[in-house]
């Protein structure tokens, strides 16, 4: 609920007239994760409550003003009864449970971590935060929301430590003993090369260690990319176009170590979002792009003790887990708020050498363009309250057509049937 006061109340209505007035759209967060309910598709919601009255003030009826639960017997004077429009608590919890609750839950998962006779680190078992939405606490502040003109609410989530056993005596040093944060992402609708790059950039990261007071730099941990690394090629983004490159597809790898400890409060030193927004890292601001040697995602590890990466995907998710011991901050992302919203300009095409004379290939897609914005809280013990902004600009991009031409020495020879569109400007490289 502290989200609260950093939202504009749109308006309050009434609940005495339900049927007049429509209610606007509700905003259910948890971290990154966002659910969107309408209140006016929920009429199970609207109930009726008892109200109790002496002399116009509210009052707890006694017992005996009930005979069997149902039927009330004559009243003393001045004693009123009348039923008034309510909330239903437990209505609004089973749409959460419905909408919410079975997204978000998750079983906790047991792992013992140890080191092998060579000395690399190994997991026995994948180590998972127990998670479940309190479905009646979040009910309940979703209709002091509703009674109060509030869109946006924070949902009420409880989360188990496993069974985590630390059989190496240098790790225990090091303070790995919990999971301090999971960094989570969804790749559905991945084609098959970029699910074989994920795959192949989560594997790198499993089982780095990040020493305490240092910087991790999730490039010099990434390494090569390339085919002697096992990469394939698939879309990346190259500028204003869009076309299959080695290791296309290991923005959800960094995307998903940025979001744990964006999440979690840890400094983040560098980040940049995508040129345009994609659909892969929704919600929009919550991606961390990274092109080696160039674009890095980097962040301090300000943590009692080191930290220790445990990756892996399942179910179209990737996962980054960063074993350690948790501190009292505390930290409460808040967004996105999302202005200046373009439409894709008009449809382009291009000229290249880089494919055969005559030919043609798809070099981008439309993608509208938008800004966005986050608020991110972070609260360390004995410190005041840190606002951060986390901003990102989206651009709108054209359908993007490229056509291959002829190059001779440094001007390129455009075929008679281009026709007289032709843009001398963009012929030149």
């Amino acid at each position: 609920m502290r989200a609260w006061k950093f939202l504009f109340a749109i308006g309050c209505f009434s609940l005495l007239a339900p049927t007049v007035f429509a209610y606007p759209k509700l905003t259910l967060r948890y971290k990154h994760h966002l659910f969107t309910l309408d209140p006016d598709s929920y009429p199970e919601w609207r109930g009726t409550k008892e109200i109790w009255t002496y002399d116009g003030q509210e009052i707890l009826p006694p017992a005996e003003f009930r005979v069997d639960g149902d039927r009330i017997p004559a009243l003393p004077p001045n004693v009123i009864r009348t039923l008034r429009p309510a909330w239903d608590i437990s209505a609004i919890a089973a749409t959460v449970r419905r909408v919410a609750g079975s997204a978000l839950k998750r079983e906790p998962r047991d792992v013992v971590i140890r080191k092998s006779s060579t000395g690399s680190i190994v997991f026995d078992g994948v180590g998972a935060l127990g998670r479940v939405v309190d479905l009646r606490r979040s009910a309940e502040l979703i209709a002091e929301a509703l009674e109060s003109g509030m869109t946006d609410i924070a949902l009420v989530v409880e989360e188990t430590q496993p069974s985590i056993t630390v059989d190496d005596p240098e790790l225990r040093a090091l303070s790995i003993r919990e999971i301090v944060t999971v960094g989570e992402s969804n790749f559905a609708g991945s084609p098959i090369p970029r699910r074989h790059n994920i795959g192949i950039g989560l594997s790198k990261f499993n089982g780095h260690l990040i020493p305490k007071n240092t910087v991790f730099s999730f490039n010099d941990v990434l390494g090569q990319v390339d085919a002697r690394a096992g990469y394939w090629k698939e879309l990346v983004i190259m500028g204003e176009h869009t076309l299959p490159e080695y290791g296309g597809g290991l923005c959800q790898v960094s995307t998903t170590a940025y979001r744990g400890v964006w999440e979690y409060g840890f400094p983040i030193t560098g980040r940049r979002n995508h040129s345009f927004a994609v659909s892969y890292y929704a919600p929009h601001g919550t991606d961390a792009t990274i092109y080696p040697p160039h674009t890095d995602m980097k962040f301090l590890n300000d943590s009692p003790g080191a930290l220790l990466l445990q990756t892996y995907h399942e179910n179209d998710r990737a996962y980054f887990i960063y074993y350690g011991t948790k501190d009292d901050r505390t930290a409460e992302v808040i967004g996105p708020y999302t202005w200046d919203f373009r439409p894709p300009p008009p449809d382009r095409t291009d000229y290249t050498t880089e494919i055969p004379a005559g030919t043609s290939r798809k070099a981008g897609e439309q993608h509208p363009g938008l800004k966005a914005q986050w608020f991110r809280i972070v609260k360390m013990p004995g410190t005041e309250e840190k606002i951060e902004s986390v901003y990102s600009a989206y651009e709108a991009r054209p359908f993007i057509t490229q056509i291959g031409v002829v190059s001779t020495g440094a001007r390129i020879e455009v075929p008679t049937w281009l026709g007289p569109e032709w843009d001398e400007e963009r012929a030149t490289r």
